[in-house]
Protein backbone atom coordinates (compact mmCIF):
# COMPACT_ATOMS: atom_id res chain seq x y z
CA UNK A 1 0.00 0.00 0.00
CA UNK A 2 1.61 3.30 -1.02
CA UNK A 3 1.84 6.06 1.28
CA UNK A 4 -0.30 9.16 1.06
CA UNK A 5 1.24 11.92 -0.59
CA UNK A 6 3.30 14.54 1.05
CA UNK A 7 0.80 17.30 2.27
CA UNK A 8 1.25 21.18 1.29
CA UNK A 9 1.70 23.37 4.04
CA UNK A 10 -0.46 25.87 5.21
CA UNK A 11 -0.11 29.43 3.70
CA UNK A 12 1.98 31.93 5.47
CA UNK A 13 -0.34 34.07 7.40
CA UNK A 14 -0.65 37.74 8.49
CA UNK A 15 -0.17 37.75 12.60
CA UNK A 16 -2.72 40.34 13.91
CA UNK A 17 -3.78 41.22 17.14
CA UNK A 18 -7.05 39.73 18.46
CA UNK A 19 -8.21 43.43 18.41
CA UNK A 20 -7.44 43.52 14.93
CA UNK A 21 -8.38 39.83 13.78
CA UNK A 22 -11.62 40.69 15.63
CA UNK A 23 -12.49 43.98 13.21
CA UNK A 24 -11.63 42.34 9.75
CA UNK A 25 -13.85 39.00 11.20
CA UNK A 26 -16.56 41.64 11.22
CA UNK A 27 -16.35 43.09 8.38
CA UNK A 28 -16.46 39.67 6.80
CA UNK A 29 -19.87 38.92 9.12
CA UNK A 30 -21.49 41.19 6.74
CA UNK A 31 -20.56 40.30 3.72
CA UNK A 32 -21.42 36.68 4.68
CA UNK A 33 -25.26 38.12 5.57
CA UNK A 34 -24.95 39.78 2.20
CA UNK A 35 -24.45 36.33 0.74
CA UNK A 36 -27.12 34.34 2.60
CA UNK A 37 -29.54 37.14 1.94
CA UNK A 38 -28.84 36.68 -1.75
CA UNK A 39 -28.94 32.76 -1.71
CA UNK A 40 -32.46 33.28 0.42
CA UNK A 41 -33.61 35.30 -2.76
CA UNK A 42 -31.99 32.60 -5.09
CA UNK A 43 -33.55 29.79 -3.39
CA UNK A 44 -36.95 31.67 -3.73
CA UNK A 45 -36.55 32.13 -7.49
CA UNK A 46 -35.68 28.82 -7.89
CA UNK A 47 -39.02 27.87 -5.79
CA UNK A 48 -41.13 30.19 -8.54
CA UNK A 49 -39.69 28.34 -11.20
CA UNK A 50 -42.59 26.52 -13.19
CA UNK A 51 -43.03 22.50 -13.20
CA UNK A 52 -42.68 20.48 -16.01
CA UNK A 53 -45.15 17.36 -16.38
CA UNK A 54 -43.51 14.46 -16.83
CA UNK A 55 -45.70 12.27 -19.71
CA UNK A 56 -43.05 9.81 -19.74
CA UNK A 57 -43.71 6.38 -17.41
CA UNK A 58 -40.35 5.50 -16.20
CA UNK A 59 -39.12 2.04 -15.30
CA UNK A 60 -36.35 1.55 -12.68
CA UNK A 61 -34.69 -1.82 -11.66
CA UNK A 62 -34.77 -1.78 -7.97
CA UNK A 63 -34.08 -4.21 -4.85
CA UNK A 64 -37.86 -4.42 -4.73
CA UNK A 65 -38.35 -5.03 -8.28
CA UNK A 66 -39.34 -2.97 -11.25
CA UNK A 67 -40.97 0.54 -9.74
CA UNK A 68 -42.30 3.49 -11.87
CA UNK A 69 -40.54 7.00 -10.89
CA UNK A 70 -43.39 7.50 -9.08
CA UNK A 71 -42.98 5.16 -6.87
CA UNK A 72 -39.32 6.19 -6.23
CA UNK A 73 -41.19 8.55 -3.92
CA UNK A 74 -41.95 5.99 -1.01
CA UNK A 75 -45.24 8.11 -0.37
CA UNK A 76 -43.47 11.33 0.01
CA UNK A 77 -44.39 14.25 -2.39
CA UNK A 78 -41.06 15.38 -2.99
CA UNK A 79 -37.93 13.00 -5.02
CA UNK A 80 -34.37 14.35 -5.01
CA UNK A 81 -32.44 12.22 -7.28
CA UNK A 82 -28.63 11.91 -7.47
CA UNK A 83 -27.44 11.53 -10.97
CA UNK A 84 -24.57 9.14 -10.43
CA UNK A 85 -21.79 8.58 -13.00
CA UNK A 86 -21.60 5.06 -13.11
CA UNK A 87 -22.25 3.60 -16.58
CA UNK A 88 -22.74 0.04 -17.64
CA UNK A 89 -19.52 -2.43 -17.54
CA UNK A 90 -17.82 0.07 -14.99
CA UNK A 91 -15.61 -1.56 -12.77
CA UNK A 92 -16.75 2.07 -9.70
CA UNK A 93 -18.37 3.86 -9.79
CA UNK A 94 -16.89 8.19 -10.59
CA UNK A 95 -15.25 8.98 -7.35
CA UNK A 96 -16.30 12.54 -7.07
CA UNK A 97 -19.97 11.34 -7.59
CA UNK A 98 -19.08 8.64 -4.69
CA UNK A 99 -17.59 11.75 -2.86
CA UNK A 100 -21.31 13.38 -2.61
CA UNK A 101 -22.53 9.64 -1.87
CA UNK A 102 -20.50 9.39 1.32
CA UNK A 103 -23.27 11.71 2.85
CA UNK A 104 -26.28 10.46 1.56
CA UNK A 105 -26.95 7.84 4.58
CA UNK A 106 -26.67 10.70 7.13
CA UNK A 107 -29.05 12.79 5.36
CA UNK A 108 -31.85 10.37 4.86
CA UNK A 109 -33.68 10.12 7.77
CA UNK A 110 -34.08 14.35 8.11
CA UNK A 111 -34.49 14.77 4.46
CA UNK A 112 -37.63 12.78 5.04
CA UNK A 113 -39.13 14.60 7.72
CA UNK A 114 -39.25 17.32 5.67
CA UNK A 115 -41.39 15.97 2.51
CA UNK A 116 -38.03 14.59 0.32
CA UNK A 117 -37.20 10.82 -0.59
CA UNK A 118 -33.23 10.72 -1.86
CA UNK A 119 -32.14 8.45 -4.47
CA UNK A 120 -29.19 7.90 -6.63
CA UNK A 121 -29.84 6.86 -10.04
CA UNK A 122 -27.40 5.08 -12.27
CA UNK A 123 -27.20 3.49 -15.92
CA UNK A 124 -25.89 0.67 -15.23
CA UNK A 125 -27.15 -2.74 -14.32
CA UNK A 126 -28.63 -3.21 -10.66
CA UNK A 127 -26.23 -5.89 -10.52
CA UNK A 128 -23.25 -3.72 -10.88
CA UNK A 129 -24.66 -1.09 -8.60
CA UNK A 130 -25.26 -3.32 -5.80
CA UNK A 131 -21.78 -4.98 -6.60
CA UNK A 132 -20.04 -1.12 -5.86
CA UNK A 133 -22.45 -0.05 -3.43
CA UNK A 134 -21.65 -2.80 -1.11
CA UNK A 135 -18.11 -2.36 -1.13
CA UNK A 136 -18.57 0.76 0.04
CA UNK A 137 -21.51 0.00 2.70
CA UNK A 138 -23.68 2.68 1.14
CA UNK A 139 -27.41 2.18 2.20
CA UNK A 140 -29.33 5.00 0.61
CA UNK A 141 -31.27 3.69 -2.30
CA UNK A 142 -30.14 3.35 -5.58
CA UNK A 143 -31.64 2.37 -8.73
CA UNK A 144 -30.99 1.77 -12.40
CA UNK A 145 -32.44 3.33 -15.60
CA UNK A 146 -30.79 0.95 -17.64
CA UNK A 147 -33.96 0.09 -19.48
CA UNK A 148 -34.82 3.47 -19.90
CA UNK A 149 -34.27 7.15 -21.46
CA UNK A 150 -34.13 8.50 -18.01
CA UNK A 151 -30.51 9.51 -18.25
CA UNK A 152 -30.61 11.22 -21.44
CA UNK A 153 -34.01 12.70 -20.48
CA UNK A 154 -32.05 15.20 -18.18
CA UNK A 155 -29.33 15.41 -20.09
CA UNK A 156 -26.73 13.23 -18.02
CA UNK A 157 -26.00 10.37 -20.54
CA UNK A 158 -24.85 11.14 -24.15
CA UNK A 159 -24.91 9.28 -27.36
CA UNK A 160 -22.02 9.30 -30.00
CA UNK A 161 -24.97 11.27 -32.09
CA UNK A 162 -24.97 13.87 -29.02
CA UNK A 163 -21.22 14.65 -29.59
CA UNK A 164 -20.50 17.04 -31.75
CA UNK A 165 -16.98 18.65 -32.40
CA UNK A 166 -16.46 16.68 -29.02
CA UNK A 167 -18.83 18.67 -27.41
CA UNK A 168 -22.55 17.11 -25.69
CA UNK A 169 -24.95 19.31 -24.09
CA UNK A 170 -24.83 19.50 -20.74
CA UNK A 171 -25.94 22.08 -18.14
CA UNK A 172 -27.88 24.08 -20.90
CA UNK A 173 -24.85 24.47 -23.03
CA UNK A 174 -22.74 21.96 -25.95
CA UNK A 175 -19.84 22.09 -23.61
CA UNK A 176 -16.30 19.63 -24.25
CA UNK A 177 -17.45 16.95 -21.70
CA UNK A 178 -14.73 13.73 -21.88
CA UNK A 179 -17.65 10.74 -20.90
CA UNK A 180 -20.43 9.65 -21.79
CA UNK A 181 -22.01 10.00 -18.29
CA UNK A 182 -22.61 13.63 -16.39
CA UNK A 183 -23.11 14.44 -12.86
CA UNK A 184 -26.34 16.45 -11.88
CA UNK A 185 -29.01 16.73 -9.22
CA UNK A 186 -32.92 16.80 -10.10
CA UNK A 187 -35.86 17.14 -8.32
CA UNK A 188 -39.90 15.94 -8.64
CA UNK A 189 -42.91 16.58 -7.29
CA UNK A 190 -46.14 15.08 -7.24
CA UNK A 191 -50.09 16.10 -7.06
CA UNK A 192 -52.58 14.24 -4.99
CA UNK A 193 -53.78 12.31 -8.99
CA UNK A 194 -50.18 10.99 -8.68
CA UNK A 195 -48.87 13.43 -12.03
CA UNK A 196 -45.01 13.94 -11.47
CA UNK A 197 -43.50 17.35 -12.01
CA UNK A 198 -39.97 17.94 -13.02
CA UNK A 199 -39.52 21.46 -10.61
CA UNK A 200 -35.56 22.25 -10.84
CA UNK A 201 -31.92 20.10 -11.95
CA UNK A 202 -28.48 21.30 -11.36
CA UNK A 203 -25.34 20.14 -13.02
CA UNK A 204 -21.10 21.30 -13.14
CA UNK A 205 -20.62 23.14 -9.85
CA UNK A 206 -24.44 22.82 -8.72
CA UNK A 207 -24.32 19.47 -7.26
CA UNK A 208 -21.77 20.85 -4.62
CA UNK A 209 -25.27 21.30 -2.93
CA UNK A 210 -24.46 17.90 -1.72
CA UNK A 211 -21.20 17.80 -0.84
CA UNK A 212 -21.21 19.01 2.78
CA UNK A 213 -17.20 18.37 2.89
CA UNK A 214 -16.38 21.27 0.93
CA UNK A 215 -18.00 23.56 3.05
CA UNK A 216 -16.36 22.63 5.61
CA UNK A 217 -13.23 22.84 3.91
CA UNK A 218 -13.49 26.30 2.71
CA UNK A 219 -13.98 27.21 6.37
CA UNK A 220 -10.30 25.89 7.05
CA UNK A 221 -6.80 28.15 6.48
CA UNK A 222 -5.92 25.88 3.42
CA UNK A 223 -9.25 26.05 1.64
CA UNK A 224 -10.08 23.88 -1.34
CA UNK A 225 -6.24 24.26 -2.14
CA UNK A 226 -6.62 22.53 -5.34
CA UNK A 227 -4.94 25.23 -7.68
CA UNK A 228 -1.97 23.43 -8.19
CA UNK A 229 -4.07 20.37 -8.91
CA UNK A 230 -4.59 19.61 -12.81
CA UNK A 231 -8.84 20.11 -12.26
CA UNK A 232 -11.10 20.74 -9.33
CA UNK A 233 -11.59 17.05 -7.20
CA UNK A 234 -8.47 15.65 -8.51
CA UNK A 235 -7.52 14.87 -4.94
CA UNK A 236 -10.46 12.76 -4.12
CA UNK A 237 -10.70 9.55 -3.73
CA UNK A 238 -13.35 6.58 -3.06
CA UNK A 239 -13.39 6.42 0.55
CA UNK A 240 -11.51 3.01 0.70
CA UNK A 241 -8.73 3.98 -1.54
CA UNK A 242 -6.95 7.15 0.22
CA UNK A 243 -3.69 5.41 1.24
CA UNK A 244 -3.80 3.83 -2.67
CA UNK A 245 -1.70 5.82 -5.28
CA UNK A 246 -3.30 9.15 -6.92
CA UNK A 247 -5.48 8.13 -9.91
CA UNK A 248 -4.97 10.37 -13.59
CA UNK A 249 -8.04 11.73 -13.56
CA UNK A 250 -11.39 11.50 -11.30
CA UNK A 251 -13.01 8.79 -14.05
CA UNK A 252 -9.88 7.79 -16.31
CA UNK A 253 -10.00 4.27 -16.02
CA UNK A 254 -13.69 3.94 -17.11
CA UNK A 255 -14.41 2.80 -20.99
Amino acid sequence: MNARPAERPVPTPRIASREEWTRERLALLEREKALNRQQDEVARARRALPWVRLDTDYVFDTLQGPRTLAALFGGRGQLLVQHFMLGPGWDAGCPSCSFMADHHDGLVPHLSQRDITLVAVSRAPLEEIERFRQRMGWRFPWVSSHGNSFNRDFGVSFTPEQRIDGKVPYNYKHLAFPHDEAPGISLFTRDAEGSVYHTYSTYGRGVEAMMGAYRLIDLAPKGRDEGHLPYPMAWVRHHDRYEQAPRASCCSSHP
